[in-house]
């Protein structure tokens, strides 16, 4: 009986953690005190490809159409490794991307 308790109670203790709402707050951009609301600028980072908001791109035009996209270097960019991709493909972009001068990168699951 007391095993059965336990297995509860650990169950219970798990099913509660997972239940957690996670907020995240956009930064604010510095000419006004609003939230962002420009374009979005997520990269995916597949073994053999990069997609930029769902957009296959090459590397190099990555770093251009995000020039674009970008109010200041400042600005978030969200990476999430897709499709098994290796970290060290995920390191490599993520040094691309800062050897380029954007400052804010945020890696997703």
């Amino acid at each position: 009986m007391i095993d059965v308790v336990f297995l509860l109670l650990v169950f219970f203790m798990l099913a509660a953690r997972f239940g957690m709402d996670v907020e995240i707050d956009l930064p604010l951009t510095a000419a006004s005190e609003k939230p962002y609301q420009g374009p979005p600028r997520l990269v995916d980072i597949a073994p053999d490809t990069v997609r930029l908001n769902g957009a296959a791109t090459p590397m190099d035009a990555l770093l251009a159409d995000l020039g674009t996209m970008m109010l200041s270097h400042d600005d978030a960019i969200i990476l999430r490794a897709r499709d098994g991709a290796q970290l060290q493909r995920v390191v490599s972009v993520m040094e691309r991307l800062t050897d380029a001068g954007y400052e804010t990168l945020v890696l997703v699951e």
